[in-house]
């Protein structure tokens, strides 16, 4: 299905046209046309299937210019995820007079009710930040018809059950609401129950847990040898625009700072940086003036980094989520994508089991290990030899510092 046959405000269909969205993803085909009708939703869908665009649109379009008050609340769980939103609504709405303006910690409180003071339709905010201001600010929420609670299952991770449930408290009038998430575990399950009416509910990833557009890589390196192994991939593979992942930010650190005297245009990302500083790396990223981004998971939900061509793990996932959400940041939206995750002796137990949950059809490279009962069935998986996919190379020094 195509943009150009929604039944949209003209305004909203030539901005769309501008922005190059002229086919709907899976969500979005499945999801706008239930939003415009105003009923509950839950959508569960893979990341990077296109989750912001399916509510930014319906919002838009439901939103009425003439009434200056909050209409649609989203609630996200990071401020980078808050950001993108905003970016997207703001694109979708810039021929309107739909105004959406993001709300989160690290930003000045005065300009915030400023703008709130301004008039605000479309409000993404993160709780945390939200609850802060409605204690300290009035905040008339009468005019809220669309509440929507997205990467569900990471708010609830991140604790935010009890934020989420004095928000709701807030608004008085019956709502829409409308809740996407990548899982539903009880907690979620328990918000949508509480606060949604028969709602529909759209399972686009129950057969497809990690991204289908990937290949999915992985090489057996031995334990402190993983920079070594990265500076021969980097120098063997042609990589448009790289994301490397490490599991803390002492490790990103030190990577980040051998990186930099090789690498010509790299940059680090981790929860340690004050906010204009994560805002300044995530849009250098996004405008592609980074070609190497090193982080810590808060790069790993939610975030459309839709130029990125491959995902290192350069420390294996802690989990098979993490895997999920550190990988979707390439092969967004049917793009293809490469993710590569080197893995040590210790780490094959767990690698057998991501495997045979997630349904992933491995590549090796390099010899393929022996993962006993955690092998998946099915058919034989491929196997390459070389350091990169479609590219064979003898193993290069590291370079000189």
């Amino acid at each position: 299905m195509k943009y150009a046959e929604l039944v949209l405000k003209p305004e909203i269909q030539t901005a769309l046209h501008e922005m190059g969205y002229e086919d709907l993803t899976p969500i979005q085909e499945e999801a706008i046309p239930h939003i415009l009708e105003n009923k509950d939703l839950i959508g569960l869908a893979e990341t990077g299937s296109g989750k912001t665009g399916a509510c930014a649109v319906p919002l838009v379009e439901m939103v009425d210019p003439a009434i200056r008050e909050i209409q649609a609340l989203i609630l996200v769980p990071t401020r980078e995820l808050a950001q993108q939103y905003v970016s997207e609504i703001a694109d979708v709405s810039k021929h309107s007079d739909v105004a959406p303006f993001a709300m989160f910690g690290g930003f000045d409180m005065d300009i915030q009710r400023a703008k709130l003071k301004d008039g605000v339709h479309i409000l993404v905010a993160t709780p945390g930040r939200l609850i802060d201001y409605i204690w300290n600010n009035p905040l008339p929420l009468d005019n809220v018809r669309t509440v929507v609670l997205d990467e569900a299952d990471e708010m609830m991770k991140m604790g935010f059950i009890e934020n989420v449930d004095f928000i709701f408290s807030c608004i008085m009038q019956e709502v829409q609401t409308l809740l996407f998430s990548a899982t539903m575990p009880k907690a979620v399950a328990r918000l949508a129950k509480m606060y949604q009416t028969d709602p529909v509910r759209l399972e686009l990833n129950k057969d497809q847990v990690a991204p289908q557009s990937l290949m999915h890589c992985f090489r057996v390196v031995k334990h402190g040898n993983q920079e070594d192994e990265l500076y021969d991939y980097l120098r063997s593979n042609e990589i448009g625009q790289g994301l490397v992942f490490c599991n803390s930010r002492s490790r990103s650190s030190q990577l980040f700072r051998q990186l930099r005297s090789t690498q010509p245009s790299v940059e680090i990302i981790h929860g340690g940086l004050d906010q204009p500083q994560r805002s300044a790396v995530f849009r250098k990223f996004k405008s592609k003036e980074i070609d190497l981004l090193v982080a810590t998971d808060v790069a790993a939900r939610g975030l459309d980094f839709n130029k990125v061509t491959h995902v290192i793990n350069y420390d294996f996932p802690m989990s098979d989520e993490a895997y999920t959400h550190r990988t979707g940041r390439a092969g967004r939206m049917g793009r293809e994508g490469v993710a590569v995750t080197f893995v040590t002796n210790r780490d094959l137990g767990a690698l057998g089991r991501l495997i045979r949950a997630n349904g992933i059809e491995p590549v090796w490279l390099g010899e393929e290990p022996e993962l006993h009962s955690s092998r998946p069935s099915g058919p034989r998986r491929r196997r390459r030899g070389g350091r990169g996919p479609g590219r064979s190379s003898r193993r290069r020094s590291r370079p000189k510092k």
